[in-house]
């Protein structure tokens, strides 16, 4: 925003050592999403100490599983104990019961906050006296609660998926693109896969350099909220490029060597004739063709000069360049639809060019 911004005013006075460059085109509810969880994550922090960390964050959790076998654990004297509460003000992870005596180990933290702030020296830090821990004796319902709610507000339904050249159609396309399944990006293996390691980390979505990877909203369902995919309406997928298997770092997309990239096949691409311009306006066009890197989309003979796609799916990456550059709307009259498991494609056959030799110079 401010690089384009100084570009405008720099512009004004003929001076171009700046130039605008576009924002990414991801869905706006990609953003409210996360910003969403900032404010919640931020609120409760502020409310209620570690109560997300603990609760929901993956790491928070497990380490609450474990903290319940733990042999060295702090512990409420009861005799010694007043009741004062200062003990349950300052723990950082409202973990403290001070009218029963009973502290949650299971969000416990460790802060040690509690031992120092306490008058009576009624808490302690030691070696588990088996029969006499009254730790944990009743889980913790508020926080069952609140996991309950929060998946209450996320109750999206599973299924559902969704560039620019010339000609420009002058009728809009009718037949829905029927998409069985999301693409996720190559070196996924397979979508199981991909949403198994996949942290939504987004990493793999600023690194694209087409802008091709968004984040998805419910095309994985809810367990895959924010998981990256492929939307050949907003880019395509750079023939030569690695980015996103080069910067993810969970294990979700596996390394790839180019070569390797170029033969995988991430989905296959379909043609809808009903939607193409060359059947409903009978004009040329192309533009599937002229962009596809492995020639998996080739113009054949049709009606008297025009010529229409024709596609194969053993070449076929799946990389969409066809798909993006295909100008009827809404409705694209060739798409790739993905594959649950990524596939081998065939290589394609290189034709040498004939070049006839003269003996001697024409001239």
């Amino acid at each position: 925003m401010f690089n384009n911004l100084a570009a405008t005013v720099l512009s004004s006075f003929d001076n171009y050592a700046l130039f605008k460059v576009d924002y990414l085109k991801i869905p706006l509810i990609a953003f409210i999403i996360p910003l969403l969880f900032l404010v919640l994550v931020s609120y409760l922090s502020f409310t209620r100490g570690r109560l997300y960390c603990n609760t929901v964050c993956p790491l928070g959790t497990f380490l609450g599983l474990v903290s319940r076998i733990s042999v060295f654990r702090i512990k409420i004297d009861e005799n010694k104990c007043s009741h004062c509460g200062r003990c349950a003000v300052n723990c950082k992870a409202s973990c403290i019961d001070f009218q029963n005596e009973n502290i949650d180990l299971s969000r416990c933290v460790m802060c040690f906050n509690c031992l120092t702030d306490c008058p009576d020296d009624a808490i302690s830090y030691g070696i588990l006296n088996i029969g006499t821990d009254k730790t944990n004796r009743e889980p913790d319902r508020s926080k069952r609660g609140f996991i309950a709610g929060m998946l209450a507000l996320l109750t999206f339904n599973s299924r559902s998926v969704r560039a620019q050249d010339t000609p420009v159609p002058k009728k809009e396309s009718t037949v829905p693109e029927n998409r069985t399944s999301p693409i996720c990006p190559p070196g996924a293996i397979s979508i199981k896969h991909f949403n198994d390691y996949c942290t939504a980390c987004s990493l793999c979505v600023s690194a694209c350099p087409n802008n091709v990877i968004v984040p998805s909203i419910k095309e994985y369902g809810l367990a895959g909220i924010m998981q990256p995919r492929m939307d050949y309406h907003k880019g395509f997928c750079n023939f030569e490029c690695t980015r996103c298997i080069d910067v993810c770092p969970s294990g979700a997309l596996l390394p790839l060597s180019l070569e390797a990239k170029k033969l995988t096949q991430i989905g296959k691409v379909n043609f809808i004739k009903e939607n193409c311009i060359v059947e409903t306006e009978r004009t040329d066009c192309g533009a599937c063709s002229e962009h596809c890197p492995t020639k998996a989309v080739q113009m054949v003979p049709y009606i008297g000069n025009l010529v229409i796609p024709e596609v194969n799916n053993e070449i076929c990456v799946g990389c969409g360049a066809c798909e993006h550059a295909c100008p009827t709307k809404p409705f694209k009259a060739i798409f790739v639809d993905g594959n649950p498991v990524h596939q081998d494609a065939k290589k394609p056959e290189e034709k040498k060019l004939e070049v006839d030799t003269l003996e001697e110079f024409p001239f």
